[in-house]
């Protein structure tokens, strides 16, 4: 039976308790969190039997194996190489890190000890997605032109999710005191990994990255609102390739979509999440000529929690790991850098 912990009770530690407890071999029995009326809540509703408020005494303490760590942005790297240090294998909320200095700190670390290691880009679960990487590396539709990528969420203007304006939940995500990275670190990290798996690596990214107002004087007590809500990046592939990636939380009317288009010299094929998560659209062959799109099916994936007591079961390493999470972290680290300069940044 492998034994979790769960590092930080928020909102995304239940989207992972939620997934730990399907999966046979495994069962969370930690939880730590500095607020002890939530963790306590937290483990009252998931049945943890052991409640910590500083995750060095639950490291220390704790009867675990592998730790997650849903927690703001800017705790991921010191927990994670605590969790390491400990010899606990580590699945990692993204971002990896807040920088690419970060995140290699934590590759090294994961490899000096031998552990699991692996980052939450959970959108690559999407069969759809693992089926478009597939097509595209064996080369059916020639070679890549063209990519227009994005992911568009609209909670700033909606409440399909609650008010962000009422909770810390929310409000964190939009400050970057309190270890957000905004719409690049929380969005941009995923529409990044989405577009470049099946792509393949970025070579340099021009980006503009843009604060907009959301409240008088840009607070909410203690929160500063200064935290990007949108990231604009123009990208040129390694292959030759160029697109456009696009990740904003102000697409007012949209929940959560992620899309990606990659067209190339022999075809095209199109993944659109909101539409379907098990199907993508292809236009290949005699197809093209006509412009004509067919949905083709996508064989079942497990999940990346799935795949991390997988991997902690039989000792194989999977993907995404550290060091991809590293690889994306350069690119965050390039459009943050190019914004900054108003030039192109390569990779």
């Amino acid at each position: 039976m492998i034994r979790i912990g769960i590092v930080g009770t928020g909102g995304m530690a239940h989207a992972h308790a939620s997934a730990f407890g399907n999966i046979r071999g495994c069962k969370i029995t930690a939880c730590c969190d500095i607020d002890a009326a939530r963790a306590a809540s937290f483990a009252e509703q998931f049945q943890i039997p052991d409640i910590y408020t500083n995750y060095g005494s639950m490291l220390a303490d704790a009867k675990i194996d592998a730790i997650s760590t849903p927690t703001p942005d800017a705790l991921h790297a010191p927990v994670s190489i605590a969790g390491i240090t400990a010899g606990k294998h580590v699945l990692c909320e993204k971002p990896l890190a807040t920088s690419y200095a970060e995140a290699r700190r934590m590759v090294s670390a994961a490899k000096r000890k031998g552990v699991v290691n692996m980052v939450n880009l959970s959108y690559r679960d999407a069969p759809a997605i693992q089926k478009a990487a597939k097509i595209i590396h064996s080369g059916k539709l020639g070679r890549v032109r063209h990519v227009q990528a994005s992911y568009l969420q609209g909670w700033l203007t909606g409440k399909h999710w609650g008010d962000w304006r009422s909770g810390p939940n929310w409000l964190w995500r939009l400050s970057t005191r309190h270890g957000s990275m905004g719409a690049l670190g929380d969005l941009g990290v995923h529409i990044v990994d989405f577009a470049s798996f099946p792509v393949g690596p970025v070579k340099q990214v021009s980006c503009l990255l843009k604060t907009l107002p959301k409240a008088p004087r840009g607070r909410i007590g203690q929160y500063r609102l200064d935290a990007n809500d949108t990231a604009a990046i123009t990208v040129e592939f390694a292959n030759g390739a160029v697109g456009n990636i696009t990740a904003t939380r102000w697409a007012t009317g949209r929940v959560n979509s992620l899309t990606l288009s990659v067209h190339c010299d022999k075809g095209a094929l199109e993944v659109d999440l909101d539409r379907s998560t098990t199907t993508l659209m292809l236009c290949s062959g005699k197809d093209v000529d006509r412009a004509r799109w067919k949905e083709v099916p996508c064989p079942h994936t497990p999940n990346i929690y799935q795949r991390f007591i997988k991997s902690i079961q039989t000792g194989t390493k999977d993907q995404p790991d550290f060091a991809r999470g590293a690889d994306i972290q350069t690119i965050l680290d390039a459009c943050v850098r190019s914004n900054a300069t108003g030039r192109a940044v390569r990779v």
